[in-house]
């Protein structure tokens, strides 16, 4: 029996045709942040909070690998930025914001009149900020300045929010006492993703390069340090992060008037 001139066996030798896949290394660490980020939400609805906050720290870690192990090992490509992206939106701008949600503004129904839904429009607020964060930063790959972030980072962002409700259950403080802060803090940092407050965005570290011997240490003491207690030293570096964009902007802006001031 004569084979079929359109089988698949053919495929291949087929002028213009294309092999379908992806690369799996990269994108098996994305599927790992995307897993932690589901975690963290599902962990949330439980009641079990610092297992959620936890969750999304790791996928700040993975989510951070995913990227140089596509350029370490050349298997960057279209459909793993995309993959990457809906996987930051779970991770950095769904999670956080349920989290929080649930942990704390979720309580300020029993305020009273429109309380209860101020603290739900604060979650989507910071969701849907997320969401044009990311849509902006995808539009301007390879076209802005990768020295910096135009606009907070959703890793951070989403590092100041559950690093809040992290630092919160450690310290046994009941979500509901601090909602008007919690409410405050996930506005603030939602609106600070898309605004175009700049952030250093460390790109220009490069690791390869031989450094002094005072830099391991220096780093090595670091870690000590946030090992006596990782909650409120990571949420209280990532709010110096966070800081750092409006105070460099406010520096700019003054060299700029002195420059222009008359000699």
């Amino acid at each position: 029996m004569e084979p079929d001139n359109n089988s698949s066996a053919e495929e291949p030798s087929t002028p213009g045709y294309r092999r379908r896949g992806v690369y799996l290394l990269p994108n098996l660490f994305t599927t790992a942040a995307l897993f932690a980020g589901f975690y963290a939400i599902v962990a949330s609805m439980n009641g079990r909070f610092e297992q959620a906050s936890i969750a999304v720290f790791i996928a700040m870690i993975l989510d951070g690998i995913d990227g140089r192990v596509a350029r370490a090992t050349n298997t960057q490509s279209e459909f793993g930025a995309e993959y990457d992206s809906l996987s930051d939106m779970v991770s950095f701008g769904m999670a956080p914001a349920l989290i929080m949600y649930q942990w704390s503004l979720a309580s300020m129904a029993t305020m009273g009149g429109q309380w209860g839904k101020i603290g739900w429009l604060a979650s989507f607020i910071y969701t849907a900020c997320a969401a044009l964060r990311l849509a902006r930063f995808n539009t301007q790959v390879g076209v802005s300045d990768k020295s910096y972030f135009q606009g907070l980072p959703s890793p951070s962002a989403a590092a100041a929010v559950v690093g809040m409700v992290w630092v919160g259950f450690d310290m046994g403080i009941e979500g509901p006492d601090v909602a008007i802060p919690a409410l405050v803090l996930t506005t603030l940092v939602g609106v600070l993703m898309v605004s175009n407050v700049l952030y250093y965005s460390f790109k220009e570290v490069n690791f390869k390069h031989r450094v002094p011997v005072l830099t391991i240490l220096v780093f090595a003491l670091a870690l000590a340090f946030a090992s006596i207690d990782p909650p409120t030293v990571l949420f209280g570096v990532f709010l110096l992060y966070i800081l750092s964009g409006p105070l460099l902007g406010m520096v700019r802006r003054l060299k700029k008037l002195v420059r222009r001031k008359p000699a």
